[in-house]
């Protein structure tokens, strides 16, 4: 069964992102759905996966990570969208964000 999870790590502090806000929307041509929201546990995890089984479906999404109240306003980036793409929705898609108040990187996690 597939599903699509998350984590957040500050790395500016060496720990996990605990509280951050996100969503996720799902893109077809112009528009776009909203489908999952959360925000992260201490773990700098969702509490569950952001969408798994029929939920998940092909296609493109956007996981939208509100990164500005985590560090108190301070720095530069508000908001880290990143837009990726569902090819077989019967696999474990993972979406971490590694960022600082200045920057950030992700990859397809495992």
């Amino acid at each position: 069964m597939g599903k699509l999870t998350t984590h957040v790590l500050d790395t500016a502090h060496g720990r996990p992102g605990a509280g951050i806000r996100l969503e996720l929307y799902r893109l077809e041509g112009e528009s776009r759905a909203l489908v999952a929201q959360g925000i992260t546990n201490k773990d700098g995890r969702t509490d569950g996966a952001l969408l798994e089984g029929d939920a998940l479906r092909a296609g493109t999404y956007e996981l939208v990570f509100h990164v500005g109240a985590h560090f108190s306003g301070q720095g530069f980036l508000e908001a880290v969208p990143v837009r990726f793409r569902i090819a077989d929705a019967s696999q474990h898609y993972h979406v971490p964000l590694l960022c600082s108040p200045w920057s950030y990187t992700t990859y397809r996690g495992s």
